[in-house]
């Protein structure tokens, strides 16, 4: 049976439906490899094998048709969503010993979709830092070398990905967080549109730069999970219909982009040289299925300013009353972040919404012309995880610890949907990411793109993994 974690996320769903497996099945096998990898990764620090086991016997009393889109299949969920019953931290010693009563609406619609919630993944605290370390649970380690991040915020789901304790796994991304960590891991990571995946509202109505999104070892698997999480809600007035087409479907038509755009860097960061030509050599083979492919970008020139405002405004709305009761449990990051909203003008503010709408307008022209706009997904290789952030690249250093990730929060701003897709390894034999954009509300067509890609790359088989020793 532990075979059945090389499977992808889709075959292990046809034997569940075809009565090959069961869910009950499916968690033995998690069980017995997340005790035979997690303590070295801290991955999944919360498991919840109990519920998920009562959650799968009430499933398998339904008739097979009637189990949901994922018919049965184990979900971690990222330690930032509620999830009733199970102890939810948010990394913060604030929320150590939460337990929500209540999940979260996308948490609901996975389990409607027959997911089996089984562990939550290890996130930085409140999701802050493009690395996943907290105080309550300490560092997530990079399985391709365990003295590397495995990025942020959602690090712990990329590394069950990419080991073999998950086949889908929930993220959520604000400024990369679901891109960055599936970069960094050789996974598929996918950041949708704003209202494409339904969530619980907190603290501001139309709060959007932060979306959960998807994330799988291949991008099938990517849009089985954006399938399953999809939909419109009530409880969520940004949340969009659900289409009448699958993105599994999408990624499957075999639609190959016409024009692609290629940066290295969208005008606006430096960009590690390896990672730039490693990612340059990549989209360059869209060449082969007849695609022109161009260097060019939309105008970002407003992201460090823009994001900087928007950002620190939404730790404000969200976490200031944590700041007046709690301030010496908050980690230093969120504090300057919350007290940097704080100190906002008006001013200040409609500008930074002014360059939003600006940045998106040009985004929305530009797709026009291009099918995909490809980047790197980050800009340098995994960092030492002792690092809290990346403080300098290519010889240029960076004002504030949300720089370096501009080439992601760009793409945010635009609102537009993006990709992280495996393209390749650096000299040191660690992953490389690239970041595939679409335009707004095309999901659909950058599956189908990326699956083109990948399939022209031959990556499928780069995960799972046994952590590797430290080098």
């Amino acid at each position: 049976m532990q075979e059945l974690i090389r499977d992808t996320a889709c075959a292990v769903v046809e034997k569940l439906r075809n009565g090959e497996v069961t869910p009950l099945d499916l968690l033995d096998v998690l069980e017995a490899r997340i005790a035979e990898v997690d303590d070295k990764l801290n991955a999944l620090p919360i498991l919840c094998f109990d519920r998920a086991r009562k959650n799968a016997q009430a499933l398998m009393r339904r008739p097979a048709s009637e189990r949901g889109l994922l018919a049965g299949m184990p979900v971690p969920i990222k330690d930032l969503t509620d999830v009733v019953g199970v102890r939810n931290t948010y990394g913060s010693r604030i929320f150590a010993n939460n337990v929500p009563a209540r999940s979260d609406i996308l948490v609901e619609r996975l389990e409607e979709n027959g997911a089996v919630i089984y562990a939550r993944s290890n996130t930085p605290e409140f999701g802050a830092g493009a690395n996943t370390v907290n105080e309550i649970f300490g560092p997530t380690l990079n399985p391709w070398n365990p003295l590397r991040s495995a990025a942020g915020s959602s690090g712990g789901a990329a590394v069950a990905l990419a080991t073999g304790m998950a086949w889908l796994a929930h993220g959520s991304d604000m400024g990369g967080s679901l891109r960055n960590p599936a970069s960094f891991c050789s996974v598929v990571g996918l950041r949708p549109s704003i209202g494409r995946v339904a969530h619980t509202p907190k603290f501001k109505i139309d709060r959007n730069l932060g979306m959960p999104g998807p994330m799988a070892r291949n991008v099938e698997d990517v849009a089985l999970m954006l399938d399953a999480m999809s939909g419109e809600h009530p409880g969520d007035p940004l949340s969009l219909p659900k289409l009448t087409k699958s993105f599994l479907s999408a990624a499957r038509s075999g639609i190959n982009p016409k024009r692609v755009a290629y940066s290295p860097d969208f005008g606006i960061t430096p960009v590690d040289p390896q990672v730039a030509a490693i990612t340059r050599i990549a989209a360059a083979r869209f060449a082969e299925v007849g695609a022109i492919v161009e260097e060019a970008h939309p105008d970002f020139r407003e992201t460090h300013e823009c994001f900087h405002v928007l950002r620190a405004f939404d730790f404000a709305v969200s976490k200031a009353a944590l700041l007046r009761s709690n301030r010496d449990l908050l980690k230093a990051d969120v504090i300057w972040n919350i007290e940097e909203g704080l100190k906002l003008t008006v001013e200040q503010i409609e500008r930074a919404e002014a360059q939003r709408v600006a940045m998106a307008a040009r985004a929305v022209d530009f797709f026009k012309k291009y099918d995909l706009l490809l980047s790197p997904a980050t800009i340098v290789e995994p960092f030492a995880v002792q690092d809290r952030f990346v403080t300098e690249c290519d010889g240029k250093r960076f004002k504030h610890y949300v720089d370096w990730v501009a080439i992601a929060s760009a793409i945010t701003l635009a609102c537009c949907p993006a990709l992280s897709l495996p393209c390749g390894f650096t000299s040191s034999g660690l992953p490389v990411g690239l970041q595939m954009v679409a335009a707004p509300r095309a999901e659909g067509q950058l599956l189908a793109g990326a699956k083109m890609l990948e399939d022209i790359l031959g990556v499928r088989e780069n995960t799972p993994i046994d952590p590797r020793a430290p080098t």
